[in-house]
């Protein structure tokens, strides 16, 4: 059969697919089913030392896609980076287990990033399982938002601060250009991966998204949100088996970030902002803790979903210096 330049086939034909997993067997699957349903041919499952059947359970329902396993969780940098040198594509989907792509998805992006040569990464409108938005394209905060975030965002979520932030007065109707997307999917330009060296594997868990990106327009690229691309995003199923462990991981990756991307007499601040850092462990880990103390016993309700049409079970073949953005992301 002929495929037509510029039909949806054809697109998804130019784009690979690296899904980094681990521990989430049952959403990989069907992750993998929308991705073939959009005629992405050429997927790679990038696993971290999952435990759960995982590899048997995809050989079984789709003996193609590429499976590079792992005995360790080198995190999700390193394993999108893995992933994504068993591509031949031009454009590269990297995206979470937990998550289905609608119909249509991969040919909008894939029409962005032909639309503008010097944008590097296209995020799409990332909702829910109810069918809610989240905000998945963000700023780079100032000093003053990321503290307001960092601190009244787990008392106060929709705090000034916050909404600067995430851009939360913004309709998010419209494609536009952004600070950072979310590395929970993105489409990425190839030839944009490799001159930036792809993710920067220090960053164990959070953040690699941000500064990737932030990496990206010091380099003279854009990033940019395309909305009419949607994908529902379940969101924490791998993290949520260790959340102290990635409360941890996600404030490292935020010093981490800080000291990279700090300049001037603002360094001046790095050991308050430290000091900071270690205090909010301690908050969001109270949180965590009251949160599991007042869940009953036999764990909370299922949030009602808006479900996007179901692919076939069969498949049928600016540079600036920034402060500490917390990632709002898996």
């Amino acid at each position: 059969m002929l495929v037509e330049p510029g039909s949806p086939a054809h697109d998804a034909g130019r784009v690979g697919a690296v899904v980094v997993n681990h521990n989430a067997r049952d959403v990989l699957l069907a992750c993998v089913r929308s991705l073939r349903a959009e005629g992405v041919r050429q997927v790679v499952v990038a696993d971290n030392a999952s435990v759960d059947g995982s590899a048997g359970a995809l050989a079984a329902s789709d003996p193609d896609v590429v499976y590079l396993a792992s005995s360790r969780n080198a995190g999700y940098g390193a394993g999108a980076n893995r992933g994504m040198v068993r591509l031949g594509t031009e454009m590269v989907l990297v995206c979470n287990p937990d998550l289905v792509v609608h119909p249509g998805a991969i040919a909008r992006l894939t029409a962005a990033l032909d639309a503008d040569p010097r944008l590097a990464f296209v995020g799409p409108r990332l909702e829910n399982p109810d069918g809610s938005l989240y905000p998945s394209a963000r700023s780079f905060p100032s000093l003053v938002d990321a503290a307001g975030h960092a601190f009244l965002g787990l008392v106060v979520p929709g705090n000034r601060f916050s909404r600067r932030y995430k851009l939360l007065d913004w309709d998010h109707a419209g494609a536009r250009q952004v600070d950072w997307v979310s590395g929970a999917c993105f489409l990425a330009r190839r030839q944009a991966l490799e001159a930036l060296g792809g993710f920067d594997e220090s960053y164990f868990m959070y953040l690699e998204d941000v500064d990737l990106c932030w990496r990206a327009g010091q380099a003279g690229w854009r990033v940019s949100y395309q909305p009419a691309a949607v994908v529902t995003h379940e969101q924490g199923v791998s993290t949520n088996r260790h959340p102290y462990r990635m409360i941890l991981a996600h404030h490292c990756s935020i010093l981490r970030f800080a000291w990279r991307t700090t300049t001037g007499p603002r360094r001046l601040l790095l050991p308050l902002v430290a000091v900071g850092l270690v205090v909010r462990v301690g908050l969001a880990w109270a949180q965590r803790a009251a949160e599991a103390a007042r869940r009953p016993a036999n764990g909370p309700a299922a949030p009602r979903r808006r479900r996007p049409p179901a692919p076939p079970a069969d498949r049928a073949s600016g540079g600036r210096s920034i402060s500490i953005p917390p990632s709002g992301r898996r």
